[in-house]
């Protein structure tokens, strides 16, 4: 349980750093999702209880390379550091740094005790710094921030206790937390500059601390620019800064560089007092990275990753696929034996538990994928990948960092369009937004299982031919990604492109029990998706096949009645009143059914299609898995309905075509306008729609059934 009125502990680092991993080290369970105040973005706090401060909240800051805020992250990280209104003002800051790349990190550690809070730093990773050779003085690098250092190793728990302790006692007693006035050294031009500006603060934002006033001013020095989208800024600062810099450039000045040039001046001046380093060498990490970022064998590398992966979500899945298959049939046929038939028997089975159980059964695969992605993140090697993409993306106008975002698009669009936020220019924001749909999410992971599936069963004859199909749809889709991007940044987007920096973290271990909560959270988004969203549509798609009652004359087959009962329902005639639009495209009106459903959600295609041909199958029929199913449909003519030309054309469409509400509602909640979302819908849909035309009718042409 968290304390509402507890105090307040901010984690703030560089990214890479642990930060996360350490969060969860300290507050375990009790994590909590929620919206910074006054803001979308999400942000988590966690439960910590010490033994003289009694329960504390830990808020994980998002990771920041300074408090320049220049992206959103970054404005989020210095609001939340500095307690700008609306968000509450920390008791302390807990600064993780990398002891591997120490001096780096110890910029931002100076810009938060610039802010006159307490702050404790943790010095994370120092087994690996160990292992490289490499030494920090802890006590002399304690005299020269004056804040109390801990070592720790976040991944392994080490050195948590005496963080604890430390956290704890600096809140009894802020004094051990803070230094006193350690400024950024500036010569009298600069403290021109920042005094001009202090002067234009709001009394809100510096509380009466002449210090944290001169912090704020050099912060809004460094972040307030003629192209920057900072919020809620004060026009008084805005002209304040901008003057400043319009003389400064006449003067032949750089206030960037000033201000960054002390900061770091300081840092060197006294890292050999406490940093002691060995002689050079090449690292595991330098010679792995010879391998996976070189221009050719790194990016093979990658797409054979990729290969091992999709070929696993069915190899390793389907043993967990068969037996919660086999579980929501036992469940069907249990509760049908024990109720008496009728409409709320019929609902509950083929609606409730046939519908959402055809939908449960891909939840091995899911996990699975969040565990991959979890572990390329865990380990770096999702750096090296946007190192590899940045070569191709810069020929798009965006840079590597852009397929970050895209590539957590593979799991889902909606945090992937929320990472959006820690790229500096809105043009290459909204440029990534308008494409990360197209990203095969995990979403579509059901449609695909269910579609190859029926195409090709595992068997001897063709082993690798499902994953490989697999490979093929997420390359297909990442190709029209930046094939749009192309298109998109040359047209509604131009602008120039930015060069790519990017820090490259030394390969880690995976720190499993991170790994392993994300699966958690991300399954349980799912399944509260499965018992929510798609729950409600299956039941609505239900009551619409079985409504109104067809009229059916005494001795007519029972697997007659059910067709026909399927055909003159509402759903029925929804699905022929779409038919002669998608009927070019090699889909039924059946399909088309499926179709209407999944514009809710994709998934409800499969729950869909499970009600659908449950209510059009002979009763004895029911039990059968939806894979097989799907592949024994028949048309009037007695010809399949997903022959395999029809597969690829339902599985293009699913590629490209914009069915997700909730992509929709956070791009309208990004963009703060309703226009977005709406050309992100009509452009997927087109294209989605012309694409399936293309290898339907392409397709027939050149032969294939």
């Amino acid at each position: 349980m968290i304390a509402a009125n507890g105090k307040l502990v901010a984690l703030t680092g560089n990214p890479n750093t642990g930060k996360t991993t350490l969060f969860n080290q300290l507050t375990g369970s009790s994590a909590k999702v929620g919206n910074y105040p006054g803001v979308t973005v999400e942000h988590q706090v966690g439960a910590l209880r010490l033994d003289r401060a009694g329960p504390v909240r830990v808020m994980d800051v998002p990771g920041t390379y300074s408090l320049s805020a220049r992206s959103a992250e970054e404005q989020l990280a210095i609001r939340a550091i500095a307690g700008l209104q609306p968000i509450e003002r920390p008791d302390l800051v807990v600064a993780v740094v990398d002891s591997t790349q120490l001096t780096r990190n110890l910029y931002l550690v100076l810009q938060v005790i610039e802010m006159g809070l307490p702050v404790v730093v943790a010095l994370n990773m120092v087994d690996q710094l160990e292992h490289r050779g490499d030494e920090v003085d802890v006590e002399a690098l304690e005299r020269e921030l004056s804040v109390p250092i801990v070592p720790i190793v976040a991944s392994r728990g080490e050195g948590l206790d005496q963080l604890r302790r430390t956290v704890d006692d600096v809140l009894a007693t802020p004094a051990l937390g803070l230094p006193g006035w350690r400024g950024t050294p500036a010569g009298p031009e600069l403290e021109l500059d920042i005094e001009t500006v202090a002067l234009e603060l709001p009394d809100d934002w510096w509380q009466g601390d002449t210090n944290r006033r001169r912090a704020l001013a050099l912060w809004a020095l460094l972040s307030v620019d003629i192209d920057d989208e900072l919020n809620a800024i004060p026009d008084s600062v805005r002209r304040a800064v901008l003057d400043r810099r319009a003389l400064a450039e006449v003067g032949g000045r750089e206030i960037d560089r000033e201000v960054i040039a002390g900061r770091y001046a300081w840092i060197d001046e006294r890292a050999d007092g406490f940093l002691t380093s060995a002689p050079e060498k090449k690292t595991l990490t330098d010679r792995v990275d010879r391998v996976l970022l070189h221009p050719l064998v790194g990016f093979a590398t990658f797409v054979v990753l990729m290969a091992v992966v999709f070929q696993s979500l069915f190899t390793w899945a389907d043993p967990a696929i068969d037996a919660i298959e086999s579980l929501v049939g036992t469940v069907g046929s249990t509760v049908e034996g024990a109720l008496p038939a009728g409409f709320l028997t019929d609902l509950l089975v083929s609606g409730v538990i046939g519908g959402v159980g055809s939908v449960l059964v891909f939840l091995p695969q899911i996990l699975l994928l969040f565990f991959f992605i979890g572990l390329m993140e865990d380990t770096g090697y999702m750096a090296r990948v946007a190192f590899l993409m940045d070569r191709i993306m810069k020929a798009i106008g965006l840079h590597g960092r852009a397929f970050v975002p895209m590539l957590s698009g593979y799991a889902c669009a909606v945090p992937a369009i929320l990472g959006t936020r820690t790229m500096e220019r809105r043009r290459d924001r909204m440029l990534t937004m308008m494409v990360v749909p197209l990203m095969t999410c995990s979403a579509r992971l059901p449609v695909y299982g269910l579609l190859i599936a029926a195409l090709y069963p595992p068997n001897e004859e063709a082993p690798f031919a499902q994953g490989m199909l697999m490979v093929a749809m997420y390359l297909f889709s990442t190709v029209i990604a930046l094939l749009c991007a192309f298109v998109l940044g040359r047209t509604l987007f131009k602008g120039p492109r930015v060069p790519l920096i990017l820090e490259m973290p030394p390969y880690r271990i995976p720190h499993w029990p991170s790994v392993l909560r994300m699966m958690w959270q991300k399954s349980r988004i799912f399944l509260r998706e499965a018992g929510t969203v798609i729950l409600v549509c299956t039941i609505a798609m239900w009551l619409l096949l079985s409504f109104p009652k067809s009229e059916v004359e005494p001795g007519v087959d029972a697997e007659v009645a059910a067709g026909l009962q399927v055909r003159e329902s509402y759903a029925g005639e929804l699905g022929r009143l779409l038919e002669p639009v998608i009927e070019p495209l090699g889909f039924d009106w059946k399909i088309g059914i499926g179709l209407i459903g999944a514009f809710a959600a994709r998934e409800v295609f499969v729950s869909t299609m499970a009600v659908v041909y449950d209510l059009s199958e002979d009763e004895d029929e029911t039990s059968v898995a939806l894979r097989d199913r799907v592949r024994s449909q028949r048309r009037p003519d007695g010809s399949p309905v997903f022959t395999p030309l029809t597969c690829f054309s339902l599985m293009v469409f699913f590629a490209l075509a914009c069915q997700c509400m909730s992509t929709l509602a956070v791009v309208k909640r990004e963009t703060g306008s309703y226009g977005w979302p709406v050309f992100m819908f009509a452009y997927m849909t087109v294209l989605a729609w012309v694409s399936s035309l293309v290898v339907y009718q392409g397709g027939r042409l050149l032969g294939f059934e």
